[in-house]
């Protein structure tokens, strides 16, 4: 199930600006958007033009890439987004915690070249390598012959994670799935499962505002910190992310009622990490363009300078199938 697309469907072209064969080009529809998208500069396993053709199949209008505390792919993502004639939002996800429970931010319109966000983010890469260093270092005490090189070779990227090394453990041959690696190693609690360092949401809320961001906490009914959304609100979070793979039609309802109530933004996206997790997800959650041109107006008000608060949202649901 998705919120309906709401726009009007144009007629299929000729021209192919995406790398999409012909027979399966779909162009771009501008009412509807896919806001959480990951490649493999993060955990992902598209390329960022793989993303944007797929976007382009699944008629998708604006596309953000949010990779997991990484920026690397936005500059790719927004040269085939121009080519395939998508609006694009630059993004990231940065991985943070409040009173104890990790919540994810995204941040939406953050300035790709800002010193202090590309050091942070840095210091969060060097965290994540570390961490894929200790569990390597308690997979060896297992007695499963893995080495962190061959993790790192296979990730290719500055932000590794637990998918990486689920993906090693299966190439490797320690394991059959990406399922089995994460029931028998690294899920929490399990015996290769290592706690990760994070910023505070706060900090995370104030980095993307000072990078020129919107802050909007990413599947909400994933972190089951709905008790946190009022303080984390007076704290300067934006938005929910309302629309999500795993949110059931109750949960999305809730947390429209939540953006009602507390006057936040409210956006939606896939979530989709390439194939890593099965059947790609990119274009099983189409955004409403309405709520798109709110989060680009609160956008355009704050690098304005406007002091005018901001009006009440009104995130109404869209349809769904």
């Amino acid at each position: 199930m998705k919120p309906e697309v709401r726009g009007q469907e144009s007629g299929a072209g000729s021209q192919n600006s995406a790398g999409v064969p012909a027979s399966e080009f779909r162009p771009p529809n501008s009412g509807c958007a896919d806001l959480h998208l990951h490649t493999h500069f993060s955990d992902g396993t598209f390329s960022p033009e793989e993303v944007v053709a797929r976007g382009c199949r699944a008629g998708l209008g604006t596309l953000a890439l949010t990779d997991h505390d990484t920026v690397e792919g936005c500059p790719r993502m927004a040269v085939a987004c121009a080519t395939a004639h998508l609006d694009f939002i630059t993004g990231a996800e940065l991985t943070a915690e409040h009173n104890e429970l990790e919540l994810h931010i995204l941040g939406y319109f953050i300035d790709p070249e800002n010193q202090k966000l590309l050091r942070e983010l840095a210091r969060c890469q060097i965290v994540r390598q570390d961490r894929v260093r200790e569990m390597v270092a308690r997979l060896n005490e297992l007695n499963v012959p893995l080495q962190a090189e061959q993790v790192f070779a296979l990730a290719n990227c500055s932000s590794p994670g637990r998918p990486h090394v689920a993906r090693a453990l299966v190439k490797s041959g320690c394991c059959a799935s990406h399922d089995e690696a994460f029931e028998r190693f690294l899920k929490k609690g399990r015996p290769a499962w290592v706690p990760k360092a994070k910023m505070s949401a706060l900090e995370a809320i104030e980095l993307v505002h000072q990078a020129g961001g919107l802050a909007v906490m990413a599947h909400p009914a994933l972190n089951r910190a709905d008790h946190l959304i009022p303080a984390l609100k007076d704290a300067g979070l934006d938005g929910l992310e309302c629309f999500h793979t795993k949110h059931s039609a109750s949960a999305r309802r809730r947390y429209l009622e939540f953006a009602e109530r507390f006057h936040l933004l409210v956006t939606g996206g896939s979530d989709c990490h390439g194939k890593s997790k099965g059947r790609p997800l990119i274009g099983t959650v189409k955004l409403a363009y309405e709520y798109v041109e709110k989060l680009k107006a609160e956008d355009k008000r704050r690098k304005s300078g406007a002091t005018v608060a901001t009006p009440a949202l009104d995130p109404r649901p869209s349809t769904l199938d």
